[in-house]
């Protein structure tokens, strides 16, 4: 049994019967570097199924000497691969994700798996992961400059370069998808990276690594290091050789890297952080559709998408004729083990439950869906989709939960909505559902978040600006807005003579 890796268990039977097989050991995870799986001599960490409790795989905590030995990897490795052709840099990226999309399945499997969440879930998420390999690669072969003349007859242009080694850097909530968003643009506009997935989930990378290797990829451009944020993550930022770090994850993890590279002003930092995201619900709208909309915007992935909607505000005219079609809704199509998955982490379940068992411990709090869950869970960790109203003033409107709980306010005037729906340290997404067209320019425009949609919900097209206002982060990432965090732009002036 310990001879079977996951890239052996293409199917959920196979894994599912391979994890309870009574001679089960976990997987042991390497580190990739330089093109090669590494031992580590590391401690190692516990990566836990979310959804049975069991622990599957062993992950190394690598140290900062093998942080450094992956920065050397890429650095080597950068000196060649920032002067391949972009067609070939295209090919390479397109071999990755045609390996990805021939083991779809093994993917989704494996995701679900270590995230908790459910297999159509992850089924959808590596197809993402698939289109953001294709689009990059794609991407650099139809780039643009600018260039001008002065009124003394010299042409300027600008000129573009990979800035060197990244640390990339991603959360536990979209494993594959979000790592890839970042390693298809560094790899693509020139630069090498070390990946660092999250400790509590890192089989995606695991298997993307093979992928990698499979796609003869040059050693050392993509080198993969695993851990948790200290000692790694830090070991990662901190050293002195990466030019740039993109992270997603919490807030206070992007203040501290901030701290952590403050001394060193030209290294490049992208941060996505978190959100506490407001849905806006006009009493104008389809209700059937805003219902379906902000269901989705509030329970998809159990709520661990930072662009969940989880702040829901109801005109107080559609008040009682939106809740309890909500209510209904969300009861029939959001169900635990079926439509939703298990949160990641027993710490993470308690924190959420410590949320939950807040508002029921406040006389003013209403349980329109869900309970305070058990204190100590059984079988995986299970949190039924909660619906509550709050005081404005509780913690629950503040805080970012990240998980199935979501808060419903009315409200009377736009004026009333706008202001409360930026009373928040974040800034990231909104939602807002609406019929009147000229009300979707004037409250979108007023919203403070960086991503807001408009009676939809998690439509992108790559190459808008992704990234938030105000405690949701730094910097933008997509299209050209990627090509802005992986590239340094100099400005030549050539005379005519």
């Amino acid at each position: 049994m310990t001879s079977i890796q996951p890239w052996d268990l293409p199917t959920h039977s196979a894994a599912t019967a391979h994890l309870q097989h009574p001679s089960f050991q976990p997987f042991r995870l390497q580190n990739l570097i330089n093109g090669q799986t590494t031992p580590s001599p590391s401690p190692t960490l516990e990566s836990i199924n979310p959804q049975t409790g069991q622990v599957f795989a062993h992950i190394p905590n690598s140290t900062a000497e093998e942080v450094s030995q992956a920065v050397t990897a890429a650095e080597t490795a950068f000196k060649s691969w920032s002067t391949t052709p972009a067609t070939q840099r295209s090919q390479y990226l397109q071999r990755i994700a045609d390996g990805i999309e021939a083991q779809r399945e093994l993917f989704a499997v494996w995701e679900s798996i270590d995230q908790g969440k459910t297999l159509a879930r992850a089924r959808i998420e590596i197809d993402r992961a698939i289109s953001n390999f294709r689009y990059f690669a794609t991407f650099i072969l139809h780039e643009e400059t600018a260039a001008r003349w002065t009124e003394t007859n010299i042409l300027t242009y600008e000129h573009r370069s990979p800035k060197g080694v990244f640390a990339l850097i991603s959360p536990w909530n979209l494993p594959l998808y979000l790592l890839s968003w970042k390693i298809a643009p560094c790899l693509a506009f020139g630069c090498a990276a070390v990946a660092k997935p999250s400790e509590l989930t890192s089989l995606s990378a695991y298997l993307l690594g093979k992928i990698a290797q499979d796609a003869n990829l040059p050693p050392g451009v993509l080198n993969v290091v695993y851990g948790a944020g200290n000692p790694t993550g830090s070991a990662l930022v901190r050293h002195p050789r990466v030019k740039g770090v993109s992270f997603t994850g919490g807030t206070v993890t992007g203040r501290q890297i901030r701290r952590d590279t403050a001394g060193d002003i030209g290294k490049h930092l992208s941060l996505e952080l978190g959100g506490k995201n407001p849905t806006i619900v006009f009493d104008d709208v389809d209700v059937e559709k805003a219902v379906a909309t902000a269901a989705a915007a509030a329970f998809e992935n159990q709520g661990e998408i930072c662009l969940c909607g989880s702040r829901i505000y109801i005109q107080k005219t559609l008040w009682e004729k939106f809740v309890p079609r909500f209510i209904a809704y969300v009861q029939e199509k959001y169900t635990l083990g079926e439509t939703v998955g298990a949160v990641i982490s027993l710490p993470h379940y308690r924190k959420i439950r410590s949320y939950i068992s807040l508002a029921a411990q406040d006389p003013a709090t209403v349980f329109h869906l869900g309970s305070v869950p058990d204190e100590t869970p059984q079988d995986g960790y299970w949190i039924a989709p909660t619906i509550l109203t709050v005081a404005e003033d509780s913690v629950l409107m503040k805080d970012e939960i990240f998980g199935p709980v979501v808060t419903l306010s009315p409200f009377e005037t736009e004026d009333e909505v706008v202001r409360r729906a930026n009373d928040s340290e974040y800034g990231l997404a909104a939602i807002l559902l609406t019929r009147d067209g000229a009300r979707m320019r004037r409250v979108g425009e007023q919203l403070q978040a960086g991503l807001v949609w408009v009676n939809c919900w998690l439509v992108r097209e790559l190459g808008t600006p992704f990234g938030g206002m105000k405690a949701s982060g730094i910097g933008r990432e997509g299209g050209e807005y990627s090509r802005g965090v992986f590239t340094g732009v100099r400005t030549v002036h050539v005379p005519a003579f």
